[in-house]
């Protein structure tokens, strides 16, 4: 899953970048509120991290230009401020959740989890698809006795193939929801990453595989 993270403070920015590459998420980070305007219209995101005070447009007018155009992704509110006017404008104008600061990391991180469970249909820590299992906690593919330890992009490409539930994904979807739009990787790397997972599930003993549709993506199904 993808995170934009909009903050004017770069260390902030590389501190959150670090958790969350930690979790296995994939981040775009913007320092200015018009660029996290546009990446938040433009983007197909799980959640949204957004400081309050940025230049060019602060968090709250982000917040309202996104709900205006109906964009409904999460949006986890961070800030230098704690009054309670702050708290209660960000979330009459659509916020999601509001964290001031400074604040835990573990915090941060939970929070971030429970905005991206809310943004679709609640998503279990271990997520099964025939024999296979995906510990979204370890971010380990288990099946039967054998474990085996994913990337970070294998892991996200295969959670969101078991989340689809057996409907097929195409090769933008692929690239938009975890290389992002404006990522400079070549197409081509789908097919790679699809190339490693299949070789893992074949040595885990899987009795699921993904499967090429022509015209319409990837698809993990079970064998015939």
């Amino acid at each position: 899953m993808r995170i934009l993270v909009a903050d004017d403070e770069p260390e902030m920015v590389m501190a959150l970048e670090a958790l969350l590459k930690r979790e296995h998420y994939s981040i775009d980070a913007v320092y200015n509120g018009q660029d996290a305007l546009d990446y938040g219209l433009e983007g197909n995101y799980a959640c949204i991290v957004l400081d309050i005070m940025m230049p060019k447009l602060d968090g709250i007018q982000v917040l309202q230009a996104l709900r205006a155009k109906q964009i409904a992704t999460p949006v986890l509110l961070l800030t230098a401020k704690s009054q309670v006017e702050d708290r209660v404008a960000g979330l009459e104008n659509g916020a999601d959740d509001y964290l001031p600061k400074p604040f835990d990391s573990r915090e941060f991180v939970a929070r971030v989890r429970a905005l991206t469970r809310r943004g679709g249909t609640y998503t279990p820590s271990v997520i099964s698809v025939g024999n296979v299992t995906l510990d979204r906690s370890s971010f380990e593919l288990r099946c039967g006795d054998a474990c085996i330890r994913l990337g970070n992009k294998e892991f996200q490409m295969l959670e969101l193939l078991m989340r689809q539930k057996g409907r097929p994904i195409s090769t933008e979807q692929f690239m938009e929801s975890i290389w992002g739009y404006d990522s400079e990787a070549e197409i081509n790397v789908v097919w790679a990453y699809i190339s490693y997972l299949r070789r893992k599930l074949e040595a885990a003993g899987a009795d699921v595989r993904i499967s090429a549709r022509r015209g319409q993506g990837y698809v993990l199904e079970g064998f015939s």
